[in-house]
């Protein structure tokens, strides 16, 4: 097999890195200004007003948007790379919807072109993009090391905008800013970065020198997830889901992902849902139909975790979100569509990649069953009080 592999940032990992941020900003060729991108509920927390004054403290100008929660939206990315414009640095701080609002600000603001004119490759980006760092605050999306960009475009329908122009010229991974992630978000993120882990050394893309990531990022999420969802403090639990993430975002930045990010991405074109619960109701869905293939990648990819071969994988990852008690169920805003619909989204062209790539053909006729499964899930009131600060990923 040839292969090659794409670029990986500057990655620093540990405890309080975050309070060295404002010195790292000052040292990239003399930032006069830095636009900060972090959501609005991060930034009420009084982490924007502290990274602010340390940034004036340093004599640099700092600028901050953070006038969004949830999936990002075109409109937000215009809003983010008008504020970028003169600025050196852009800084990503959050989960994905942040970091990749950030990434397409600085390209934005270089070009002076609208996020549209990049969407779905349509043009290719600038080659001088903003400086850009990023600091993700979530472990799930793996945005910190990809070149792919999610948002709903004008239509609602998510759209990505892909390029090595858009990553990270420096990471910055501190567990400590993980902490205070609830437990039923750290369980939907920490499945997030498995299942990016597991589809990117398993499909059809799939190669050695992304599998190196793959497998490592499987280990660390795997053996961490539950101690971090149970015991919120733990450091070293979060840290290694946190580095597994970085590590499964890399693997999917080479690769791409498989059939249940079609299905997520195909859930959120139908109604708001957390990108990493909508991975893992999909992934388990579809994975004992999967593993049927019984490839070696998949046999690999099941020996890296300690299992005997692929065929005990289903009941492996049921389990893992047993014990962190994720529940099978779709947000009530659903309740408004059928099966059907759900189908229609996953033959979309915008999801027709991740169809490709699974190492399994995936007929029309799987399509409807796997549809079928996903939208007999019980519904639950999105009144319920479960914060959802990000909806995006990868």
């Amino acid at each position: 097999m040839q292969f090659s592999t794409s670029f990986i940032p500057d990655i620093r990992f540990g405890s309080g890195l975050f309070h060295e941020l404002a010195g790292v900003v000052q040292s990239f060729a003399g930032a006069r200004a830095a636009l900060i991108v972090m959501d609005g509920f991060l930034a009420s927390t009084g982490l924007a007003k502290s990274l602010a004054g340390e940034l004036a403290a340093a004599g640099i100008e700092p600028r901050l948007y953070s006038d969004f929660s949830g999936e990002p939206k075109l409109a937000h990315l215009r809003a983010a790379s008008e504020m970028a414009e003169g600025a050196d640095v852009v800084v990503g701080i959050g989960g994905g919807s942040a970091l990749d609002i950030a990434k397409v600000a600085a390209c934005c603001a270089a070009s002076g072109e609208d996020p549209m004119h990049y969407a779905l490759a349509a043009n290719p980006l600038p080659k001088n993009p903003l400086k850009k760092i990023m600091v993700p605050t979530t472990a799930g999306t793996g945005s910190e090391t990809s070149a792919t960009n999610i948002f709903a475009g004008p239509e609602g329908k998510k759209l990505w905008i892909w390029g090595a122009e858009t990553k990270a010229d420096l990471v910055l991974l501190d567990p400590e800013l993980t902490i205070s992630l609830p437990p039923h978000l750290t369980a939907w993120c920490g499945m997030d970065a498995f299942i990016h882990a597991f589809e990117a050394c398993t499909n059809r893309n799939a190669h050695s020198g992304a599998k190196l990531y793959a497998h490592e990022a499987m280990r660390l999420v795997a053996g961490s997830l539950e101690a971090a969802v149970k015991a919120p403090g733990n450091l070293e639990a979060r840290g290694k889901v946190l580095l597994g993430s970085c590590y499964a975002g890399i693997a999917i930045d080479n690769c791409g992902t498989a059939i249940a990010h079609n299905i997520s991405h195909a859930l959120a074109g139908l109604a708001p849902i957390h990108h990493g619960l909508a991975t893992a109701l999909g992934f388990e869905a579809t994975l004992g139909w999967l593993v049927d293939a019984d490839t070696a990648d998949l046999n690999d990819a099941a020996r890296a975790i300690g299992l005997a071969d692929a065929a005990a994988l289903p009941g492996f990852v049921s389990d893992l979100m047993d014990r962190c008690e994720i529940v099978r169920a779709l947000p009530d805003a659903f309740d408004a569509f059928s099966a059907k619909d759900l189908a229609a989204e996953m033959r979309a062209p915008e999801n027709q990649p991740m169809r490709r790539s699974t190492i399994r053909e995936i007929s029309d006729t799987d399509i409807d069953a796997f549809a079928a499964a996903i939208m007999s899930l019980p519904t639950v009131s999105s009144a319920k009080p479960q914060p959802v600060l990000e909806t995006d990923d990868a």
